[in-house]
């Protein structure tokens, strides 16, 4: 049995898709199930039971002999909110709880980190391990996120392979830490403010025929020429089967992103185009509550996933849009 955690979201509903696709459906699925709208994200899909989260952690401690993998997804996402002590239940120790159980038991791990712990950049957007401990996130989002990277590298006690013959033989551990970039793609209708600037786009497209962008606020970059490392969440959904199955990567943190900044004003000029419509797009000033802590540049380096032995090609932006927009959002389709 698999474990999901954050299974009805955006980028766990994505996974789970994809495991089904490999004829995996023995999987336990953990969320807040009472949150309005993501159950919508699981039609179709293949599974063993749902659980609730605050019913997980005692479940899994009785029964991790059962376990073959967890995937944790699982978190609070919302780079607006600063309730520190909210992070601290959900991010940080309910991490380290599951961490906990999969090292007593020998059950390989696969968690969601972010790029939301590099910052602003001062130290650049390399998973190189000797950095976490100086990286400086913008929010408490990102505070929660590498304040539990920093947990698991002073670890000593690490999730391995699944047989415990076969670890004593390859003490090799199995852990991988996925520092996600700026996802974008199906199933993320549930994400309101914090869904992707495609979804806006199109969203605000169909309600006024424009798009409005924020504006920048520093004289080095022009309005829309803030510039993220998009990121298609078919393309995540891969590395994170990748990890699932490999019996050589190293474990450790590893950015997924495409290596390529691209500004928001490239993606919303190609979710226009992906319409057939021509590109209408101004600026709004970006919301106070934010402005300070905003990300105006990432890009990550991605020579060590490759150098871990992956190998596929991602999308690119106009690739991974055109089909976001056409194959989901023109219908409101899930994948």
């Amino acid at each position: 049995m698999q474990i999901l955690t954050g299974a009805a979201g955006f980028i766990g509903s994505c996974l789970l898709r994809r495991l089904n696709d490999e004829g995996l459906t023995e999987i336990l699925l953990v969320d807040d199930f009472s949150r309005p709208g993501n159950n919508r994200n699981l039609e179709g899909k293949q599974f063993l039971r749902k659980m609730e989260r605050r019913d997980f952690l005692p479940w899994f401690q009785a029964h991790a002999s059962e376990v073959s993998h967890v995937f944790h997804l699982g978190a609070r996402t919302d780079t607006t909110e600063h309730n520190v002590l909210i992070f601290n239940e959900l991010n940080l120790n309910y991490s380290e709880s599951i961490w906990q159980i999969c090292a007593a038991n020998n059950i390989p791990l696969v968690y969601a980190s972010s790029a939301a712990t590099y910052g602003a950049g001062e130290h650049g957007y390399d998973d190189s391990h000797e950095v976490v401990s100086e990286l400086k996130p913008l929010n408490p989002y990102g505070v929660s996120k590498n304040d539990f990277d920093k947990w698991v590298l002073e670890q000593v006690a690490l999730p391995m392979p699944p047989n415990p013959q076969s670890a004593i033989q390859n003490p090799q551990s199995k852990w991988f830490g996925l520092k996600f970039f700026n996802v974008y793609g199906p199933n993320e209708y549930h994400k309101g403010r914090m869904a992707s600037v495609v979804l806006q786009t199109v969203k605000q497209i169909r309600e006024t025929g424009n798009m409005k962008l924020f504006r920048s606020h520093r004289p080095d970059y022009p309005d829309g020429g803030q510039l993220r490392d998009f990121i298609y969440v078919k393309d995540v959904v891969e590395v994170c089967y990748f990890f699932y199955q490999t019996k050589t990567a190293p474990s450790g943190l590893y950015n997924v992103g495409t290596g390529k900044a691209r500004s928001f004003w490239d993606l919303a000029t190609n979710t226009f185009r992906a319409l057939d419509l021509k590109p209408n797009i101004s600026f709004v000033d970006t919301p106070a509550d934010i402005r300070d802590t905003y990300q105006y540049f990432t890009e990550a380096k991605m020579d060590k996933l490759r150098a871990a032995g992956y190998t596929r090609p991602f999308h690119s932006l106009e690739e991974g849009v055109k089909d976001y927009v056409q194959q989901y959002l023109a219908n409101l389709n899930i994948w």
